[in-house]
């Protein structure tokens, strides 16, 4: 009877042995699993931020607007996603990207998640890019695992990429959704002062990407004067109606501050749009006043859309101008006083980042504006 009980006494403590061995075995299991389940999130974490920060170079909001060409903001775009992935921590190590981490390229229509990343085309420029993080065997080493190592299992490789992209092109502007402005100013330049502005533009003004402000000097961006010395519309300088038709100088000055709301687009169907002919009509106001002196010069150094005019008829608040294009601008001097020829709204050409943008990729009616920058996938 004793041998018996020994006996059972036995097999019930090695029962609990093995048992517990389950269990350790369980807890083993759960510890690395939650580890590489952290180890992961952060792959991806480290890949989407790479990514968002290499396509805002894309745009260059800093750079010179007139000089972009995709060899440069290639090459700026893969040194951004690589200081970015070192920023972060995957397992407790910064990743280093290998050349091929990188795939700086063009998507015909990043709105679409599975759409193709392909090379840039020849005269084009890139819009998006691509960023893998690896923890492997040849890039970062493997995710080193704990109480796994008891079953033979000491490390385990784990990838994370993500696309980013921004938009080029726009045929317009719509009221964004998120009911913000646009950061539109209400004047219009001529089309051909536009395009004879690096030929015969001035160098006057120096923009300084570190302090955000404006001096007198050079920094190798033409510069040109959107105070207009002749519209060939009597009685009328160079500014439009976007709204109510019954823009006052107040109204001006509000757009100089703060855009276009969605209560000036609501004027216009919420939406500003070329038609059939690339056109799009808008009504002239009386001209640039001295009264928004105050309000130009707090806005040197931003930048902001202006429309682009073939054409004007008609004389003052009855004028129409025929909008061909949107630029992007940055104001860098304003002298609205004395005579006519010494008056000055200076502006040279600037990458604006704005929201609203209709898209579309064969549009040509649009220079140097993007939208925000968004993860594809």
């Amino acid at each position: 009877m004793k041998r018996n009980n020994v006996r059972r006494r036995g097999n019930i403590l090695a029962l609990t042995a093995v048992l517990m061995i389950v269990l350790i075995a369980f807890v083993a299991l759960a510890v690395d699993v939650g580890y590489l389940y952290t180890v992961r999130n952060e792959l991806q974490r480290t890949a989407d931020a790479a990514a968002i920060a290499a396509a805002w170079e894309l745009c260059d909001r800093d750079g010179n607007a007139t000089n972009s060409n995709a060899t440069n903001l290639s090459t700026s775009a893969r040194g951004m996603a690589v200081q970015y992935a070192g920023f972060n921590k995957v397992g407790a190590e910064s990743p280093l990207l290998a050349t091929d981490d990188v795939n700086v390229g063009y998507m015909a229509n990043p709105s679409d998640p599975n759409d193709a990343l392909v090379a840039t085309p020849s005269g084009g420029l890139p819009n998006a890019v691509f960023v893998r993080v690896q923890r492997t065997s040849v890039q970062n080493g493997q995710i080193p695992l704990f109480f796994a190592r008891i079953l033979g299992i000491e490390s385990t490789a784990a990838t994370a990429d993500a696309t980013a992209a921004l938009l080029s092109g726009f045929e317009g502007f719509r009221t964004p959704a998120d009911g913000s402005n646009l950061g539109i100013l209400p004047y219009a330049l001529d089309v051909q002062t536009w395009e004879d502005l690096l030929a015969s533009g001035t160098d006057n003004y120096c923009y300084n990407p570190d302090t955000r402000s404006v001096t007198v000097g050079c920094d190798n961006i033409k510069e040109c004067n959107l105070f207009p010395q002749g519209t060939g519309s009597p009685g009328n300088r160079g500014t439009i109606d976007i709204g109510s038709s019954n823009n006052s100088t107040a109204d001006i000055a509000r757009q100089i501050l703060n855009g276009v709301t969605p209560a000036d687009m609501a004027y216009h169907g919420n939406e500003l749009s070329f038609d059939d002919y690339g056109e799009i009509k808008l009504n002239g106001d009386t001209g640039i006043s001295a009264g928004v002196k105050d309000e130009l010069t707090s806005i040197i150094g931003d930048p902001k859309i202006i429309p682009i005019f073939s054409q004007v008829e008609g004389p003052g608040n009855n004028a129409e101008y025929t909008i061909v294009k949107w630029v992007g601008v940055r104001v860098m001097g304003v002298k609205l006083t004395g005579s006519m020829a010494s008056k000055h709204l200076t502006i040279q050409p600037c990458n604006v980042v704005c929201k609203g943008g209709i898209y579309n990729p064969n549009a040509t009616g649009s220079q140097h504006i993007y939208s925000p920058v968004w993860l594809v996938r």
